[in-house]
């Protein structure tokens, strides 16, 4: 398995595009994306756990209960809930798609992201739609991912090639994320594509599967979102034996899609809004898993924690207090807590109580812009790890006029 370049239209037959058409004021600001599959494919989703939902979210779920796609519309800049005929609005933008890549609207996947509580205008949508298709490409993954961007100060797409039954295939993504974000899904769309032949049942079952440990152990501020989705489609272009069960492929094929998945997790955190550092909580020594989730998630959302990040202090106590009202049930007494950055590594805990270290040597370590948090629970040999990012100044700034 390799890294490879192409985001979404790396894989055989996925063409993407990306422009503005008008929904947020700022002309420089792609708004909205477009993802299609030349042929049609499988299709599995996972949604927000936020009893609040966007309308498009409805839709997808409507149009998804097939197992089927053929394209996926998203528009940047207003969220489309909470709104009077938001649904309408929804299923119209996905009309509006099929009209032009003459698919049924049933085949169109269709998310928002942006301002809850404002209605969206489909006129600028209706009159972009033609150009937006006409700019499909394989060269149109980077467009894509910054049309559905938001407070993203950085567009995030990645692709992995791999080997199935002797045929090449790939897996690619494009993620947007930068606050709002809490474990068991968050502010983000992520949407994946394969040419990997998977029935849509497999399909579904690897990706619930995987955001167990990918997504759903991410975490920027505490905010569970309204308009959370990840999708993937699969075309089967590679021309693999379809996978239908779980065997050697299968499993092959969850390596790959969590390869995309975790390095995408990693590029939501580090992008935190006002975010200046990574945050990787790795447990290990849980005596079951869930001990160990739990665990990593508490540490990677502790405000506390995140703020002496930020300020490089080695403030292990808040490490240890965010433990503790964790709910897991955990020996104290075994604890272990140490730091590490490419600047090096430093204990700072042993069996739950503090030991000797450098200060200086520590906030050396933890002046570095990504930083492990290593917590050995000492009483088993289940692990977890979870991500997230220092709570800075700039949260608040950005936070504090982010509709007006």
């Amino acid at each position: 398995m390799k890294i490879i370049s192409g985001g979404v239209c790396a894989a055989k037959g996925f063409l993407a595009a990306g422009m503005h058409c008008g929904i947020r004021r700022n002309k420089s600001k792609k708004d909205l994306a477009l993802i299609y599959s030349q042929v049609p494919a499988a299709a599995a989703a996972v949604y927000t756990t936020n009893l609040v939902k966007g309308a498009p979210l409805t839709v997808t779920r409507e149009h998804l209960a097939d197992g089927k796609a053929q394209a996926v519309i998203c528009n940047s800049g207003n969220a489309n809930t909470c709104n009077a005929g938001g649904v309408q609005v929804a299923r119209d933008m996905c009309a509006l798609t099929a009209k032009a890549l003459k698919l049924k609207p049933e085949d169109v996947v269709v998310a928002s992201t942006g301002v809850i509580g404002q209605p969206l205008s489909l006129e600028p949508i209706a009159a972009a739609m033609d150009a937006l298709a006409s700019q499909l490409s394989d060269a149109g993954s980077p467009d894509a991912c910054q049309a559905i961007m938001t407070t993203d100060t950085c567009p995030k797409e990645l692709a992995v090639e791999f080997e199935l039954g002797g045929k090449v295939c790939r897996i690619g993504g494009i993620a947007k994320g930068s606050g709002m974000i809490h474990p068991n899904m968050a502010t983000m769309l992520v949407f994946l594509t394969t040419d990997a032949a998977i029935s849509a049942e497999m399909l579904q079952k690897a990706l619930s599967g995987d955001i167990r440990n990918t997504f759903n152990m991410l975490s920027v501020d505490g905010d569970t979102s309204t308009n959370d989705m990840v999708t993937v489609l699969a075309n089967g272009l590679a021309g693999n034996p379809e996978i239908t069960g779980e065997n050697e492929d299968f499993f092959r094929f969850m390596k790959a899609l969590n390869t995309v998945n975790v390095h995408l997790c990693r590029m939501l955190a580090g992008d935190g809004e006002g975010a200046t550092k990574l945050l990787e909580c790795r447990v290990t020594g849980a005596g079951d898993l869930d001990t160990a989730k739990t665990v990593a998630k508490s540490v990677i959302c502790s405000s506390l924690t995140k703020a002496a990040m930020f300020g490089a202090d080695a403030n292990w106590g808040r490490v240890l207090c965010a433990i503790g009202y964790s709910g897991a049930r955990v020996d104290v007494d075994k604890i272990g807590v140490r730091f590490r950055s490419p600047a090096g590594t430093v204990a700072v805990c042993e069996n739950g109580v503090g030991i000797p270290f450098s200060e200086e040597e520590a906030k050396k370590i933890l002046l570095e812009k990504e930083i492990e948090i290593l917590v050995d629970l000492g009483s088993g040999a289940e692990a977890a790890t979870a991500w997230g990012c220092d709570l800075t100044y700039d949260y608040v700034r950005i936070n504090g006029d982010y509709r007006t």
